[in-house]
């Protein structure tokens, strides 16, 4: 199978263990994608989200020729435990004609065209850990940066900088404007 991993965030720069092959190309499906998730080390990160901006996303060829290996690997990498793999990875599949997940009616209609027999994606809901899958405002982003220690903003700082230069959504421009992160290439 020629199955793609999607990615958009600290997936580019940091792929650790998830078995891709060669680089990430920048032609990915164009998505809702914004900085509007809390997620470890209180940092704001990249999720799908219904009012984001559209972006193209990158993606890579992946190692593994089964989807669910696809699905457990992506997780691992990304710490998702084994039972949330369900709620948590997309998947769009052409063989079964299965999908699961945010904009998987758009992930299908790309992936046709790239000759593509399977997709997989992280499918994180939005929203600080106390609200997931409430959008956050963007001022409650500048909040929480605004108001989290020193470490954990230079953490954050880092994400939000290192995402791909074409990942130019809203809240990153107004965080630019605010505090001065331009992208840093990777």
């Amino acid at each position: 199978m020629k199955i793609a991993c999607l990615g958009w965030g600290s997936l580019i720069w940091d792929p650790r263990g998830l078995p891709i092959l060669g680089n990430w190309f920048e032609d990915g499906p164009i998505l809702p994608i914004e900085f509007a998730r809390e997620s470890g080390g209180r940092r704001v990160t990249l999720v799908i989200v219904e009012q984001g901006t559209l972006v193209r996303t990158l993606w890579a060829l992946m190692s593994v020729d089964d989807l669910e290996d696809a699905k457990a690997a992506l997780a691992e990498r990304e710490g998702i435990s084994e039972e949330n793999i369900k709620y948590s990875i997309g998947y769009w599949c052409s063989e079964t004609e299965t999908s699961h997940g945010r904009c998987e009616v758009q992930v299908g209609a790309w992936a046709k065209e790239f000759g593509l027999d399977a997709v997989v994606w992280t499918n994180l809901k939005c929203g600080f850990r106390n609200a997931r899958d409430k959008m956050p405002t963007y001022e409650q982003i500048l909040d929480h940066l605004q108001t989290i220690g020193h470490e954990e903003r230079q953490v954050a700082e880092r994400y939000i900088r290192r995402a791909p230069v074409q990942i130019d959504t809203k809240f990153r421009r107004w965080l630019k404007r605010d505090f001065g992160w331009d992208p840093i290439e990777v």
